[in-house]
């Protein structure tokens, strides 16, 4: 397989080991029993403390005779590094490279194998001497295995972090290396004007070289806040653009470069950043190892099935798959980029002595086609065989420990073939463009993860958007302003979840978007804090304060409904919390009606401003229209009832708000659907999110041809099809012919 037949083809694959590796003949073995299922792809892990175990005595042998093999078999590559299990001679040679934690301590961890966590954190990339040596190695490799056409695609760092908090005990990195890339990173962000930095901050600096992260912890100031936004987004992408650059110089036949992270970074902008260092960005997904979140409806223990193989498909699956379509250029429209499940769960997790269900062929089908209908277009299985090593012990693994064949690894094998029937619609980003977006903004991230209990929320806020449009079957894309400006426009709502930190250069150019048509969905006290972690006198961002036509009454914090505890922190003393609160449409949402969650905020109106939301007889939302669209503020968080204390009338409440700007739900009927689209011929990914099996009528009036998916039988009458989903499961009808 080359790299042409590659843009062909959706990608199936399955990592073949972790290193070490068991012996050749196992493996060559593996590769086969792959072939014979239908996958057409092989990962294959790179170890840098392996393979230059001496400085300057590289040995790529076993990579060239799997490389080789795997040729013969006519089965593509998928390379990844792990540069971050560096070899010993790298510290004995550089022994300033090591990592600095936040209280000082050199952290002297040098990962012996690939586990646990792939030999992070690993040396400090900000050290020159260190990096260079990292690059001549990279170079080294991609020269020497570069030569095999079927090597279709390098990725750059397996499951992107450092992980120091959890591996070592301590935050990274604090060494002179990387405090002063932070200043020259600061010195381009305020045009080398310390006044303007020192103004914006409310400090007097007397010289760069003064700025210092705060060792005592994150605390909610702008110094932290800027920090933090540098080690999460600019440090890591230099180290990506570096290693991209490295391989692209070295490969002759200038194949995809990539990288992948073990979770997007849900409700942080980061992922955009990560996005535009190489060629696309992946994840990892695992469904089954911590679907669900601990406020949410259902989440108790022992789970469930039902509430347990839901959260799989929506959380686990299609929240996440979104979220990294959405970070990678191209989104929405034609020339975007390929979506890679680069690491998919294909056994059991296992931890330890904690070992997790064995995935049903009913899991697979469920978790490949709802990633399917968020836009993947390559998934690659981890592992091939279960896992040798102790920590993860048989675990993860299509096949098991011995035998050529599991009912899992059978249905992987024939969904993936049955994908590449139809490669035009699944190998490429086709996926139909959404008409709602769900605002992501990296200094609100920043700002909340810095506050007790803020870096809990805005994430829950996001997540309960994202569950109600999915539940309601309505398309979305999530948005990162800085990054996706351009196509702002093109979205007939955007929704501002948890909007605590604002900046005016932000609200400017949200009030633009309202002005030029669009509406805007706010949640409670946008712009509370400005973008620099101070408080806007009013609590409300200026301008949006404007553009809703309010002011202020009154914030405070509302219980739970039954006095629950799920997110609220104990009162200091009595009068803390209104007692629970139901808000009453009126106006445009006359006949609806919402749970406050969290804080309940009230408004005087100004002109223009019309109640949407009364708490008794006060207004806790408005509507205003500006320009040649509309503004709604609504005074609580909505977002939570998406997933805690959910209440039929919440999606009730949310297809009202969505309707007034034009957007509905894409089937009228319990099923949702999910479109994959190409001229002349769509794949319409069915949903069934409820516990009995459903049957509708789907129009394909137009159509000339109409197939299920994976060959259950169709019968076309009358322009319709009767449709059964079975209970939490996927169906996937492909329509063909002009409509």
């Amino acid at each position: 397989m080359n790299n042409q037949r590659f843009n062909q083809v959706f990608p199936l694959g399955s990592h073949l080991c972790r290193q070490p590796m068991p012996p050749m003949s196992e493996l060559k073995h593996d590769m086969e029993v792959l072939k014979k299922q239908g996958f057409n792809l092989i990962k294959l892990q790179e170890n840098w403390m392996l393979d230059e175990p001496v400085e300057g005595r590289c040995d790529f042998s076993r990579y060239e005779e799997l490389v080789s093999y795997a040729a013969r078999l006519d089965l593509g590559i998928y390379l990844g590094l792990t540069c971050e299990q560096a070899p010993h001679w790298l510290y004995d040679k550089h022994p300033d490279c090591r990592l600095v934690g936040r209280d000082g301590r050199i952290i002297a961890y040098e990962a012996p194998t690939t586990l646990p966590a792939d030999g992070k954190p690993g040396p400090c990339c900000d050290h020159p001497g260190a990096m260079a040596d990292q690059l001549r190695f990279i170079r080294r490799l991609v020269e020497t295995l570069g030569r095999f056409e079927n090597i279709v695609v390098w990725n750059t760092w397996q499951e992107i972090a450092y992980w120091a908090e959890g591996i070592v005990g301590n935050s990274i990195c604090f060494c002179p290396n990387t405090q002063a890339a932070f200043r020259d990173w600061l010195r381009v962000r305020y045009s080398d004007d310390l006044d303007a930095l020192n103004r914006a901050w409310r400090t007097q600096y007397p010289a760069w070289n003064s700025i210092l992260p705060n060792r005592a912890g994150r605390q909610p100031q702008a110094v932290d806040l800027a920090w933090q936004t540098f080690m999460d987004n600019e440090q890591v992408c230099r180290i990506l653009r570096r290693r991209a650059e490295t391989i692209r110089a070295a490969d002759p036949l200038g194949r995809p470069v990539f990288a992948h992270k073990n979770t997007p970074s849900l409700a942080s902008a980061q992922d955009w950043g990560y996005a535009r260092c190489q060629d696309f960005l992946g994840s990892s997904t695992y469904p089954a190892w911590t679907p669900g979140q601990a406020w949410d409806d259902g989440q108790t223990r022992p789970f469930s099935r039902e509430h347990a193989l839901l959260a799989e498909m929506w959380d686990g699956v299609a929240y996440r798959f979104d979220h990294i379509r959405s970070a990678n250029p191209g989104q929405g429209r034609a020339g975007g980029v390929p979506i890679w499940g680069a690491e998919f769960q294909g056994g059991p997790i296992s931890s330890g002595l904690h070992l997790g269900r064995v995935p049903s062929a009913d899991d697979i089908r469920r978790w490949m086609l709802t990633a399917i209908g968020s836009g993947a277009t390559a998934i690659s299985f981890w592992v091939t065989r279960a896992e040798i090593m102790a920590g993860e012990m048989n675990g993860f693994g299509l096949l098991d420990s011995v035998g050529d064949t599991t009912v899992r690894f059978a249905e992987a094998g024939r969904i993936g073939r049955a994908l590449n029937h139809h490669p035009d619609l699944f190998a490429r980003p086709t996926l139909q463009p959404a008409r709602v977006g769900i605002l992501i903004r990296e200094g609100n991230f920043q700002l909340a993860s810095h506050l007790a209990q803020g870096g809990e929320h805005l994430p829950y806020a996001v997540r309960g958007w994202y569950r109600l449009l999915w539940d309601l079957g309505i398309p979305l894309d999530f948005i990162d302003p800085d990054h996706d400006a351009a196509r702002l426009g093109s979205y007939a709502v955007l929704i501002l979840p948890f909007p605590l930190s604002l900046g005016e250069r932000e609200a400017t150019r949200l009030v633009h978007y309202v002005a030029h048509g669009g509406h805007l969905i706010s949640e409670a006290a946008p712009g509370r804090v400005d973008e620099h972690a101070f408080c806007n006198r009013g609590e409300l961002s200026p301008a949006l304060a404007a553009l809703f036509g309010v002011r202020q009454r009154h914030i405070q914090m509302v219980r739970e409904p039954d006095r629950g505890t799920r997110w609220s922190p104990p009162e200091r003393t009595w009068g803390d919390y209104l007692e629970p609160t139901r808000l009453a449409g009126t106006g445009p949402l006359t006949g609806t009606a919402l749970q406050a969650n969290v804080y309940l905020q009230t408004f005087s109106l100004l002109a223009g401003a019309e109640p949407v939301l009364m708490a008794g007889g006060e207004v806790a939302g408005v509507r205003r229209c500006h320009g040649a669209g509309q503004a709604w503020l609504l005074g609580t968080c909505l977002g939570h009832s998406g997933t805690a204390y959910r209440d039929p009338a919440i999606h009730a409440a949310v297809r009202a708000l969505l309707a007034v700007g034009g957007v509905s739900p894409e089937h009228e009927g319990k099923l949702t659907v999910r479109k994959r689209v190409t001229p002349g011929k769509e794949a319409w990914i069915f949903t069934n999110p409820t516990e009995t099996s459903v049957s509708e009528r789907i129009s394909v009036a137009g159509w000339h041809n109409t197939i299920d998916l994976l060959g259950q039988p169709v019968t076309v009458n009358g322009g319709f099809v009767e449709l059964t989903v079975d209970p939490l499961d996927v169906r996937v009808l492909v329509v063909e012919g002009t409509r």
